[in-house]
């Protein structure tokens, strides 16, 4: 998704629009307030005139709606402002590399897999998932938190097929499971979103993640170049 400028200015331009509608409608709703609370006075009991601490009163609390009514309008606006920033600021991110457990597109290039084994264990095996969930591959890993690199190749040389994959670590001792994981993997971002009141980074593959879900972020890697036919 590109975010310029001009979609900016286009929002901004739109909350002014609204703004304006509102106050004419304050307005014209207190051009009627007027000319209700006149008719009420010229047709009044002579013999028993309405107070005039009355009009006060009714003038004082259309003048409290009027404040409420603009303070909301000033808050939408500065809501509004401040989410166009946000989603701004990340639109820098588009094209770069994030670090989270939301499952990553693999396209036939190694995919940078940090693994978080328990502490007790004494070996670590990576676990890899495809995008309906089941296990595809299991391979042995070191028991440390250093990034591998996943190739979608096994043990026998056979290369899963490109698709998305998610991964987790089983830690065990003395042969047995003592924990399972999720890992972190590197995905590429290919677009921010506002959804749900929150700015949301999509990832190749379709994963859409959190911004407070990111805990890393690096260049991404050259693209593989396909071969021609």
């Amino acid at each position: 998704m590109d975010i310029s400028p001009v979609t900016t200015a286009q929002s901004q331009s739109t909350t002014a629009a609204t703004n304006s509608q509102a106050s004419a409608v304050i307005s014209s709703d207190f051009e009627t307030f007027l000319q209700m609370l006149t008719a009420q006075a010229r047709y009044q009991d002579p013999l028993e005139p309405i107070d005039s601490s009355e009009y006060a009163a009714q003038l004082a609390q259309f003048s409290m709606v009027e404040q409420q009514v603009l303070s909301n309008d000033l808050l939408t606006e500065l809501s509004n402002r401040l989410g166009a920033g946000n989603i701004a600021e990340m639109a820098g991110w588009i094209g770069m590399e994030a670090r989270t457990t939301a499952p990553v597109q693999f396209d036939g290039g190694p995919i940078t897999v940090v693994p978080t084994p328990d502490p007790g264990a004494d070996e670590a095996v990576l676990v890899v998932y495809n995008q309906e969930g089941s296990e595809v591959q299991r391979q042995q890993i070191a028991t440390g938190t250093d990034p591998i690199e996943w190739t979608g190749t096994a043990p026998d040389g056979s290369e899963l097929p490109p698709g998305v994959y998610s991964f987790a670590v089983e830690s065990r001792a003395l042969g047995e499971v003592i924990g399972t994981t999720t890992a972190s993997s590197y995905g590429r971002i290919t677009e921010a979103r506002q959804q749900g009141g929150e700015t949301m980074l999509i990832l190749s593959g379709g994963a859409a993640v959190r911004t407070s879900d990111v805990d890393a972020l690096r260049d991404a890697a050259p693209m593989p170049l396909e071969e021609p036919v």
